[in-house]
């Protein structure tokens, strides 16, 4: 079986002696052919082989859902079966490119759940369910036959021979579809096109002359603003730990983290906290508990994840940049923590201006006691 992706995509039976480029000829002539008449058609330029299953590993493909990885290019995907319907996509989440893993909440089996942010994707539909109605995967359109499994897909960024425009109006010449190519500057007025998409003043293009990209990135206000977290007051006192995850709220649940604080290389940063959370009792033991615990160590740079605590922001803010580095023991992803810190923090940040006064008070207390 050869599946082929492109938007739109296909499966093909093949015997072993064709080729990428004939199979491209052959999805160009019999997928796109009837859909794009009179458009430069070059797919077949850039046709690439995803996966190749062996008859064996096809045939030992489980019914429900299937993770599979082509170890040569280190690249996941996941398949789909159901009798002999077979659908397939891209292991890899619409909305921040998380890697999807199974949904243990799932008892039909059809599911699976991105480890970045627990969005929910249905395989057997390619319908995202979490959060309801928000995106549909691109899938790997499935005709299933009993040759080797090949995945083919095609680049479209690199197909510059179709213009958009040209599309545009082709689209417009066979239905009653309404379509838009934006260019900055270009604005939309959604609700006069809703009522007459023939209104003229539903979309203003941009002026002549407006560029379409930028001079330079300049990242310094941004990187300005996180180390000026690094040296903030509250950081100069170790209670401001027990502070900032009694704000948080996250307790009651097994598990212990350690957290580190780190350079740009994601070594222990000089003069650094390192701590341990143990969020059963939301407690800060010296060392790890003997009970039984799963274990989870958070390294993060130190500008980021104390920008992240004076500021209150959702732990979102950690993954920019790859800015943490996550072990777990065992390796199993801890979906009410991950999603607490991630959408249930409190909507206004600590108040740390009354942490240092009550901290000023107590040392003023202890001094004078």
């Amino acid at each position: 079986m050869r599946l082929s992706s492109s938007n739109p995509v296909s499966v093909y039976a093949s015997q072993e002696e064709d080729t990428g480029a004939l199979l491209g000829e052959k999805l160009n002539q019999e997928l796109l052919g009837p859909f794009l008449p009179g458009m430069e058609q070059s797919l077949e330029q850039t046709t690439e082989i995803l996966l190749c299953l062996s008859p064996a590993e096809a045939a030992g493909l489980k019914e429900g859902i299937n993770f599979v990885r082509n170890k040569s290019t280190g690249k996941d995907y996941i398949l789909y079966k159901k009798k002999s319907h077979l659908r397939a996509c891209k292991n890899m989440c619409k909305h921040q490119g998380g890697l999807f893993i199974k949904d243990i909440e799932d008892l039909d089996g059809r599911s699976v759940r991105c480890t970045k942010h627990n969005w929910k994707l249905d395989v057997s539909t390619m319908k995202y369910i979490n959060p309801p109605g928000s995106f549909c995967q691109d899938e790997l359109g499935t005709l299933v036959q009993a040759y080797s499994l090949f995945f083919l897909g095609y680049i479209k960024e690199t197909n510059i021979k179709n213009d958009p425009n040209e599309l545009n109006n082709l689209i417009k010449k066979n239905s009653d579809v309404v379509t838009w190519t934006p260019r900055p500057g270009a604005t939309l007025d959604l609700g006069r096109m809703l009522k007459d998409p023939t209104d003229s003043k539903g979309i203003i293009e941009p002026p002549e002359g407006t560029k379409i990209y930028k001079d330079s990135w300049d990242f310094g206000p941004y990187l300005e603003i996180l180390n000026a977290a690094v040296g903030d007051e509250i950081f100069l006192h170790a209670s401001w730990i027990k502070e900032y995850f009694t704000w948080a709220g996250f307790k009651d649940y097994n598990l212990v983290v350690r957290m580190i604080e780190t350079d740009e290389d994601f070594n222990p940063f000089p003069g650094g906290y390192d701590y341990l959370v143990d969020f059963l009792d939301l407690s800060f033991p010296k060392e790890r508990p003997s009970r039984e615990h799963p274990y989870e160590e958070i390294r993060s740079r130190v500008d980021v994840i104390r920008h992240v605590v004076k500021n209150g922001l959702l732990w979102d803010d950690l993954y920019i940049g790859f800015q943490t580095r996550l072990q777990r023991d065992p390796d199993i992803y801890h979906h009410l923590f991950w999603n607490h810190f991630q959408i249930k923090l409190p909507l206004t940040p600590p108040n740390w201006k009354f942490f240092l006064t009550c901290y000023e008070q107590s040392r003023a207390e202890i001094s004078q006691g």
